[in-house]
């Protein structure tokens, strides 16, 4: 049985192909057409998969969408005439694209499908599962439980914000959930944006900010005291109720009412790209605690409700890494899976996984120890001559390796030297993390390597961290983590035996001098509070970035190296190996691995691009 899931028309479209239950193709849209969190028809990424799989779309048993329209639209309704007359502009300027396109999707699909291939619409069975049912079914299936407590937290679907249900085989039930308007997921994108991030891709910035608020500062206590007595109502079983009094998303067009919240924290919004105050990190820091108390809250009352020892998450929340870390330390559950693409891109597996299951009834079979994901790594992947055709394109200088081993002892001695390397291998993955396919790499004992990689490389703000990929079987040497992490989807501290001790004013310190401080012998993957966000790599899911980082053991001592995503700020992470070439040679990186073919960046021709480039790529 085939099925195609997509995901499109919010942000972050996507497609993937289930065959018979198992994941075989999965991709993002931005990553084809190169822009960011692209919310259009994923017509590029359905392309890929059908490519992948040898399937035309006549051959597929259902096309699954992953939300319900209309039951939007109702919500978009009832929304508007429960604030009439506020928000008239705003309903002014959706519903021309309701009524054009949203009300009438199953012929929009159908169009837009044309795109793909000619087909016979007369043979296209299209299915709408809700929005939740496709996180969860994108959490719960493809993890190793035979049963499970499955928790999804997001901004919206159609109404439901965030939801518990339970997982047995191929059953899943709802037990619980939260409506529209109150969100943990639209609450601190109300934050994102109040601190001068963009709403839907600023959040990992913000987590990111967080740790520079001073945790012993009575700011950062009045600020949660203020947002848990002004803004939200915490419930025991971790429900919320936001005061709309103090925010705009429900029926206008930011999401934040900045009066209101001037009158609150006692300083405007901040303006994108000015420069970070200490209040700024502080209130970061007070959001993501009240994030996390409200995420253990209601893993604790899934626990609760289906006495599971296993935990399935998803929906955008859950790529909130910090707290899914301190979730995992109070031991509420044996076991966690994150699904990877946790975010709306997920909804499109996801959706092909209700289907195949709860629609189309079919049998559910654990994948035993490990998860069904594949590492992640379910999108395109190139040919030696395909990459040749690249480099003769750009009359890029190379050197092939015939052998792995040589490769990989050569690229360990070139990060040995601290050079910054693009490494870029095999099937890309899925979701928004660089899993070591898609990856820029480089040495985690320097102590400027923080500073180049965001300056140099991803030119974004310097307060952002790097995360460490390590041996799965050394993790424990170097983290205070009891589990794997492949999808870097955990933040735990770095081992005591490996920090360097802080002068006794260090939280008192600007952040621009804690930044720069030295706090470990690892210092470009240990970030500002002695924490990490950990990607465990398996010899069994990627055998060649795991004998890179063991060549690089074998040669320094180190089972890990640093790991960003491969891609420059504002940019999707590259796709093919002429993305890749190209970001090779618009930044000051120093060497690109593509397949067996190393390329030197002193080596190569003139690059002609003039620094028009960076405006091609709006800021994220």
């Amino acid at each position: 049985m085939n099925i195609l899931g997509i995901s499109a028309f919010y942000h972050d479209s996507a497609a993937a192909i289930i065959q018979n239950g198992k994941i075989t193709a999965a991709a993002q849209e931005e990553r084809f057409t190169r822009k960011k969190h692209d919310d259009g028809f994923p017509v590029e990424a359905i392309k890929y998969c059908l490519k992948e799989t040898g399937l035309s779309l006549d051959e597929l048993d259902a096309v699954v969408f992953y939300d319900k329209p209309l039951l939007k639209f109702e919500r978009l309704l009832e929304t508007y005439y429960a604030f009439a007359p506020k928000g008239f502009r705003s309903f002014l300027m959706a519903m021309p694209v309701w009524l054009k396109d949203k009300m009438f999707l199953k012929k929009l699909i159908k169009d837009e499908l044309k795109k793909v291939e000619v087909y016979d619409k007369k043979k296209l069975k299209l299915l709408f599962p809700e929005h939740h049912l496709s996180h969860t079914a994108s959490a719960f299936y493809p993890s190793p439980f035979d049963e499970a407590a499955i928790l999804t937290i997001d901004g919206v679907g159609e109404w439901a914000t965030a939801s518990i249900c339970y997982g047995n085989k191929a059953e899943i039930k709802i037990l619980k959930e939260l409506h529209f308007p109150n969100s943990l997921g639209l609450l601190y994108s109300a934050f994102t944006y109040y601190l001068g991030f963009k709403v839907n891709s600023g959040e990992y910035k913000l987590m990111g900010l967080a740790p520079y608020g001073n945790p012993e500062s009575a700011d950062v206590k009045k600020y949660v005291e203020i947002i848990k007595t002004k803004l939200v109502d915490i419930k025991d079983d971790g429900s919320i109720w936001l005061d709309q009094k103090y925010f705009n998303y429900a029926v206008g067009l930011r999401m934040a009412k900045d009066d209101e919240w001037l009158k609150l924290f006692g300083f405007p919004r901040r303006e994108s790209e000015s420069e970070l105050q200490q209040c700024h990190c502080d209130l970061g820091l007070a959001i993501q605690i009240v994030t996390e108390e409200v995420v253990i809250k209601m893993a604790t009352e899934a626990q609760k409700l289906t006495n599971s020892k296993n935990l399935c998450l998803a929906g955008g929340v859950a790529l909130n890494c910090v707290a899914n870390g301190k979730l995992q330390n109070l031991n509420i559950f044996n076991n966690i899976f994150i699904q990877p693409a946790s975010g709306d891109a997920g909804g499109a597996p996801g959706a092909a996984l209700a289907a195949y299951y709860i629609y189309f009834k079919n049998e559910r079979k654990t994948p035993g120890a490990n998860d069904s994901m594949n590492g992640s790594y379910l999108g395109p992947e190139f040919s030696d001559q395909e990459i040749i055709q690249t480099s003769k394109k750009y009359k890029a200088n190379y050197k092939y390796y015939e052998s792995e081993d040589e490769l990989t002892t050569d690229v360990a001695a070139l990060l040995n030297e601290e050079n910054v390397i693009g490494w870029f291998q095999g099937k890309m993955e899925f979701g928004p993390r660089a899993l070591g396919n898609r990856s820029i790499i480089s040495d985690p004992r320097s102590e400027e390597m923080q500073k180049k990689l965001n300056l140099k490389i991803k030119y974004r703000e310097s307060f952002r961290p790097f995360a460490p990929s390590v041996l799965a079987e050394d993790a424990q040497n170097y983290f205070d983590i009891k589990s794997s992490s492949p999808y870097m989807l955990l933040v735990q501290p770095v081992k005591k035996e490996i920090r360097k001790t802080l002068p006794p004013n260090y939280n008192s310190l600007p952040l621009k001098d804690k930044l720069y401080y030295s706090r470990s012998s690892l210092p470009s993957i240990t970030h500002i509070d002695f924490s990490a966000r950990i990607q465990t790599v398996h010899k069994e899911t990627n055998p060649r970035y795991w004998n890179l980082i063991n060549a690089f053991k074998k040669k320094t001592g180190i089972a890990m190296v640093v790991n960003t995503s491969f891609n420059v700020r504002g940019e999707p992470i590259v796709c093919t190996p002429s993305d890749a070439y190209k970001c090779l040679m618009r930044t000051e990186m120093d060497y690109l691995v593509i397949g067996n073919f190393v390329f030197d960046k002193k080596k190569q021709p003139e690059w002609k691009e003039d620094k028009m480039w960076q405006t091609e790529y709006k800021l994220d």
